[in-house]
């Protein structure tokens, strides 16, 4: 099954811009993008990873729980607030052309990273507690193709799409699955921070349902603040 191609160091992304949604992909890409919708997510309140999301798959993706689950991996892997990291969802027919122009392999596939050249390099990775103010890289996500998948697998379009966001950013910082301890230590790891994803997302769930029932009851006997 296709899980993750990492794409060796480059200057300058994978558009070679940071402004890519609506129309920016022109002259790198096919013209078949559609639905271009730019998103951007800042954390409020501390610091954090700043995530653009443009989906131009054509098939519909909740984009804040792909930032969700990217900012959950960043933030546990403890990389600095300062980076920033795009994620763009493209059709099967855009991922086929970037992974034959990148990866020299016919057809499309589910994931493809870009890492930016400056976090690159073979002895570091930008999990590191020194790492500075930055570009991350560019994931690459394709719904379309990821649905087969998902199907074989027995879960959802979305476990899915959560699944290889979070193995596309390991392939940012660093991770690869060429040999099988590599493998072992990269699925391993990414298993876990799905895992424990999850479980923060049904904490606060959890949290925001005991927080509405005290309201209410609060409400209920004229204690709650006006």
């Amino acid at each position: 099954m296709p899980l993750g191609s990492i794409v060796g160091r480059r200057a300058h992304g994978l558009l070679g811009t940071h402004t890519r949604c609506s129309g920016a992909t022109a002259g790198r890409l096919p013209s078949v993008l559609v639905n271009s919708v730019r998103l951007s997510f800042i954390g409020s309140g501390v610091p954090s990873v700043s995530i653009e999301v443009c989906n131009e798959s054509g098939v519909a993706v909740d984009e804040s729980l792909i930032v969700s689950v990217a900012r959950y991996a960043l933030d546990a892997m403890g990389v600095s607030p300062a980076v920033e990291l795009a994620i763009t969802a493209v059709t099967t027919e855009v991922m086929t052309e970037l992974h034959e122009r990148w990866m020299d392999e016919p057809g499309p596939t589910d994931v493809m990273a870009f890492p930016m050249d400056e976090l690159a390099e073979d002895s570091r990775r930008p999990d590191a507690p020194d790492i500075g103010p930055a570009l991350l890289g560019d994931v690459v996500l394709c719904p379309a193709f990821a649905k087969d998948q998902a199907r074989k697998a027995g879960h959802g379009l979305a476990d899915e799409l959560y699944l290889l966001t979070v193995h596309g950013v390991l392939h940012l910082l660093g991770y690869d699955h060429g040999e099988p301890e590599q493998e072992r230590e990269m699925f391993g790891l990414q298993n876990k921070l799905l895992a424990d994803w999850h479980t923060s997302r049904a904490q606060a769930a959890a949290r925001e349902a005991q927080h509405r029932s005290d309201s209410h009851v609060l409400g209920t006997v004229g204690l709650e603040d006006d």
